[in-house]
């Protein structure tokens, strides 16, 4: 079993991933109001991907035996100034996020708890691939700030921010990939 400090981080996290995707939920919406439907659509995805990463998170701890917390979540943000501003934000989500991560890896490693140490290392790979993207999507949309069709052309003809569903190093979701 984990130790008990790990337990409860990885609860917490538990409620940051959530919380990602109410989050990619609003950033979606304000986008398909603007009628940019490709950019509503990558933020669609993403919501279902971080809370795919919740369940990874709820799956991992029943299948250790411990204590599953599903806790309350913040609200997301909600009205945005421009089409940049949400990506921003996402990207400053997803950098807290890997600090987050990197915290439960510390925890798992100082308390000897190499198993934990183990299912954070996929997080802490999806993390890298999560910065890049937000950080790619910020420079195209800074750059198309005046046109924002531009981005949608990008993400029609760009196959950008894959997700995780296709990869077998994963670990597995309680309730499945739903």
């Amino acid at each position: 079993m984990p130790a008990p400090e790990f337990v409860d981080a990885l609860n917490e996290q538990i409620a940051h991933e959530f919380a990602a995707s109410q989050q990619y939920v609003a950033v979606a919406v304000h986008y398909d109001r603007e009628t940019l439907p490709r950019l509503a659509g990558f933020f669609y995805a993403q919501a279902v991907e971080e809370r795919g990463h919740a369940m990874k998170m709820v799956q991992y701890l029943m299948d250790v035996d411990a204590d599953v917390v599903i806790p309350p979540v913040s609200g997301p943000r909600n009205g945005f100034a421009d089409i940049v501003e949400p990506i921003q934000i996402a990207l400053d989500q997803e950098k807290q996020v890997t600090e987050q991560i990197s915290r439960l890896a510390k925890i798992a490693r100082e308390t000897g708890d190499y198993q934990s140490e183990q299912f954070v290392q996929w997080f802490l790979k999806e993390q890298v691939e999560e910065v890049s993207t937000m950080g790619d999507l910020l420079t195209t949309v800074r750059r198309s700030a005046a046109n924002p069709l531009w981005v949608e052309e990008f993400l029609a003809r760009e196959s950008f921010g894959g997700g995780d569903a296709g990869d077998a190093g994963a670990p597995p979701t309680a309730g499945g990939d739903l």
